[in-house]
């Protein structure tokens, strides 16, 4: 039987890195993974090229006879940069997928699987569908640039695919965790970073902020499985989906998890002084339910167990 190739961009990252494990363990796929600067990790049954994913004739050169294209690469930090330095998550992240997604459309690549997220939503109490993003009432300020970057780009999926036959996949998903992700306070997003600071603190913990805002967490594994289920079952040439946990939990109270399943003794102190985003919500995922098969399979605390022991096998011993 032949496999079906697929190119996963942005593959030393930590979406594209447990891409690669995910599909490099199946017999369905060849896998090819894509690097730049950082330099590639030792995986069995992968295949390295190295690529400038912002040059249009190092991604023409990478897309020929590739079936499916997971595009995992993009510049992203966490809520310090998205406050003081907004404008590294635009112009790189737009650069690079128009290249792609037009050198996809020359060389006639089937499948291309887009990794937008949630930060166009507006802050809110109710699970919320994809229809519910409304263009006309303002993106968050500090979410302003990164939001409609990722609008213009899934808008460019769509449009590709009414031009030929590849296939697009728009993935709005919530904020994902597990290994692999950046366990840095500098660069982290809210899980990563809370995960770092408890199991590097002694007798305390700070917090930025009050902790009210709400975040829907999806351990990656479940967004793997995403992945899987698009791939094979999805019909339509454009769709745009909702990944997520579809519950919310206030940074407040997953810092108080996080601590209760480290079984560490720690105080919790928020410091009302540093950069939060003060916003809410969590995702109506019914639609990847019904047309794809997909549904999560990982509770928060075992998400945070399963995270917890792969932090203390592979960051505290390095």
């Amino acid at each position: 039987m032949k496999r079906t190739k697929i190119l996963i961009c942005g593959a030393t990252g930590f979406i594209g890195r447990n891409t690669v494990e995910y599909f490099s363990e199946s017999d369905d796929y060849e896998v090819i993974a894509v690097y730049n600067v950082r330099p590639p990790f030792e995986y069995k049954n992968v295949r390295w090229v190295q690529a400038n994913l912002t040059d249009p004739d190092s991604v023409k050169r990478i897309l020929g006879h590739i079936d499916v294209v997971v595009q995992a690469a993009a510049t992203t930090s966490g809520s310090k940069d998205i406050v003081n330095r907004p404008h590294i998550h635009v112009t790189d992240n737009a650069l690079m997928n128009s290249i792609i997604f037009r050198a996809a459309h020359e060389v006639g690549v089937k499948h291309i699987l887009f990794f937008s997220c949630t930060v166009m939503y507006q802050s809110s109490k109710k699970l919320l569908a994809e229809a519910d993003f409304d263009a006309n009432i303002d993106i968050h300020p500090r979410y302003f640039g990164v939001g409609w970057t990722k609008v213009y780009i899934e808008k460019m999926c769509e449009f590709y695919s009414r031009l030929g036959e590849t296939k697009y996949t728009a993935i709005r998903h919530s904020n994902i965790y597990g290994p692999h992700d950046k366990y840095d306070l500098d660069r982290s997003h809210v899980f990563g970073a809370t995960i770092s600071k408890v199991m590097q603190a002694k007798d305390e913990i700070v917090v930025w902020g009050s902790g009210e805002e709400a975040r829907d967490l999806l351990y990656i594994t479940d967004l793997m499985f995403f992945l899987d289920k698009a791939i094979k079952n999805q019909k339509e040439p454009f769709s745009l989906f909702n990944v997520g946990y579809g519950k919310a939990i206030k940074i407040k109270d997953l810092v108080a998890l996080i601590v209760k399943e480290s079984k560490k003794s720690l105080s919790i102190r928020h410091d009302l002084s540093q950069p939060t985003i003060p916003t809410s919500l969590a995702l109506n995922c019914g639609k990847a339910e019904q047309e794809l098969g997909w549904v999560k399979s990982t509770t928060l605390e075992d998400g945070i167990r399963k995270t917890l022991k792969w932090y203390k096998a592979n960051i505290t011993k390095s």
